[in-house]
């Protein structure tokens, strides 16, 4: 059973003159299985992982399911309460600048999904900060933490409320290459043993196969303002 699937999906952005579309053919995730997408800055990495989080209303989406449920649908008939209460329900996103609250403590933004989602659980948050290596910072407002540890806080909050789809936007490039390796690993880990979908954008191909996510390629056409996302995955190196 698919938990997050994008089939026949595209989004057009408008700015100003400029206009971009990317089409998604076919992105099916199941229970654990985690999928990273690469491709050149620009090419509409981010525009995907909103269109999975729901943070982008598709132009057109054949299917779009998130955790079992036909958010196409939902799209359709401008079910925004009921997309909202979906989102803090079943997705954890890491945005890429962190994004954290910098009225609430460490503790408190990473308890905020358990809130919404009404999964509170105290030591599921005790546990993440520990094994990202914050729990000392729990008590600290955001401006106290160097910028790797508001993102490890940021991955935290992101998978506090067990959500059934994770995103992450260059999870661990605010990190130390000694650290983000470690790091990426871990939230492959904690997908896999939640049973949770997990899409990444990432400049690092390297890593995320060592991690041992399947790579998808967002491709730029060629005199074209439009991208597609590859259907089929990358093969491993011989």
């Amino acid at each position: 059973m698919s938990v997050l699937a994008l089939e026949g999906v595209r989004r057009t952005l408008v700015s100003g003159a400029a206009r971009f579309m990317l089409e998604v053919p076919s992105l099916v995730l199941g229970a654990g299985q985690g999928l990273a997408l690469i491709g050149p800055s620009g090419a509409g990495k981010s525009t995907t992982l909103d269109l999975a989080a729901l943070a982008l209303a598709p132009d057109r989406a054949e299917r779009l399911v998130v955790a079992g449920v036909d958010a196409a649908a939902l799209w359709a008939r401008g079910a925004h309460d009921a997309l909202a209460a979906l989102r803090a329900r079943a997705i954890g996103y890491v945005l890429q600048t962190g994004g954290l609250l910098p009225f609430l403590t460490v503790a408190d933004n990473i308890a905020l999904p358990q809130r919404l989602a009404r999964r509170r659980d105290r030591r599921r948050i005790v546990d993440l900060a520990e094994r990202l290596g914050i729990a000392a910072e729990l008590g600290k407002w955001p401006a106290a933490l160097s910028v790797g540890q508001r993102q490890r806080a940021a991955i935290a909050r992101a998978l506090a409320h067990r959500p059934a789809v994770v995103i992450a936007d260059e999870p661990t490039s605010a990190l130390h290459p000694e650290l983000a390796s470690g790091v990426f690993t871990m939230l492959v880990a904690a997908c896999a043993e939640d049973g949770a979908a997990l899409l990444v954008a990432t400049h690092d191909a390297d890593e995320a196969r060592r991690a041992g996510l399947e790579l998808r390629r967002v491709v730029p056409i060629p005199g074209e303002a439009r991208s597609i996302v590859e259907a089929e995955p990358l093969p491993c190196p011989a």
